[in-house]
């Protein structure tokens, strides 16, 4: 995958560029997703993501594994919080980010680490289906995390809460 070339910081096109590695790939969610939020209320949830490539042999006649590209893959925000409720060990799923490729070193032991920032994860909808349901979450109280279940459409629910609500699909204009 080629790097995209942005824009500075600023949008400035005479400064210089920064580098953007971002990426999309699909692969099968290998740990259960661990949600966790910091001292300062900042949700983050993490999980494995096991991704393979599969081909066709032409011998054999039949489709054989390649290699395991193995990631992991960390949501921060809304984005961990709805990862936290939507995803589980086993899903086929779609993940969009930035990748970072970091060596670490641990006395005798060392390795690489290969990570996503995710900036969206979904279903891989080429396996199943899914259901949507929007997140609205109110901007006066960013701390609480969505409520789930059919009680917590209720129009009596305090404000103060985040609500899954049914995705309609985009509304479609008026005729004149």
């Amino acid at each position: 995958m080629v790097p995209r070339l942005d824009l500075s910081p600023s949008g400035d096109p005479s400064e210089k560029s920064i580098m953007n590695d971002s990426l999309s790939t699909r692969g099968f969610v290998a740990t259960a997703p661990n949600h966790i939020r910091t001292n300062e209320g900042l949700p983050i949830t993490t999980f494995r993501l096991a991704t393979t490539r599969r081909r066709f042999d032409k011998e054999t006649a039949t489709w054989v594994n390649a290699d395991t590209n193995w990631f992991t893959v960390t949501a921060f925000r809304q984005l961990a919080v709805n990862v936290a409720t939507s995803v589980k060990k086993g899903d086929p799923v779609v993940v969009s980010g930035r990748l970072s490729v970091r060596e670490w070193e641990n006395g005798d032991r060392s390795g690489t680490v290969v990570e996503i920032d995710a900036e969206a994860v979904g279903h891989d909808l080429a396996w199943g289906s899914s259901n949507f349901s929007r997140t609205i979450k109110n901007v006066a109280d960013p701390s609480n995390e969505p409520a789930h279940g059919p009680e917590s459409t209720s129009a009596t629910m305090p404000t103060s809460e985040a609500v899954p609500v049914p995705f309609a699909g985009p509304s479609q204009p008026s005729s004149p």
